[in-house]
């Protein structure tokens, strides 16, 4: 088996998390650099991570949390799950699109529609996601908790977000600090 993404990237380390005792190959790629060649040629969505098992290639995290889920006899996500995962997709992709925009030379602090509507998506699922870390929804170290825990501490080290009201998330993402492979994926050390 072998995983294609990148050591900075909270997508593809979640799934190294979840495959923290599986035996498998990790491609560490440079996709805005060297390595987007070799992303064209793996994946046609251009995205991290991939996953190839023997003849399947298994493109997004969700998909290959999915497949490997299934392959390793798993209970499936709850309902509930999925929407949790939901709310962490999309924090995730809003603060993917402004971390790549302020690369970009873009200027995200404006009073511009699309990224005030990014901030939003951002903060009102925060919101969500600390009530729920506070009712002990993610107690358990879980794929949901391992995705949330990918999310907060991304966003903490790409210094995205203000935490002010939702410093249950950084309070979470303390306690899990201690988890198997969570300091070798950290993203600081990349």
């Amino acid at each position: 088996m072998k995983l294609i993404g990148s050591t900075t990237s909270p997508y593809v380390r979640r799934i190294r998390l979840l495959l923290a005792d599986s035996d498998y190959e990790f491609v560490n790629l440079d996709i805005y650099g060297q390595g987007r060649d070799e992303l064209r040629r793996n994946n046609p969505a251009l995205k991290i991570p991939m996953l190839i098992d023997d003849n399947q290639e298994v493109y997004d995290s969700r998909v290959i949390a999915r497949y490997l889920s299934e392959k390793q006899g798993m209970v499936p996500l709850t309902w509930d799950q999925e929407n949790q995962l939901t709310l962490i997709d999309a924090a995730n992709d809003s603060a993917v699109i402004l971390l790549l925009s302020a690369r970009s030379g873009i200027d995200t602090n404006e009073d511009l529609m699309f990224f005030n509507l990014q901030r939003e998506r951002i903060m009102m699922t925060f919101r969500t996601l600390a009530a729920m870390v506070d009712d002990g929804q993610f107690s358990q170290w879980s794929y949901p908790a391992i995705c949330l825990y990918c999310l907060v501490d991304w966003i903490d080290f790409r210094d995205l977000v203000d935490f002010t009201g939702v410093e249950s998330l950084l309070g979470f993402r303390d306690q899990h600090r201690d988890q198997p492979l969570v300091a070798a994926t950290d993203p600081r050390k990349a």
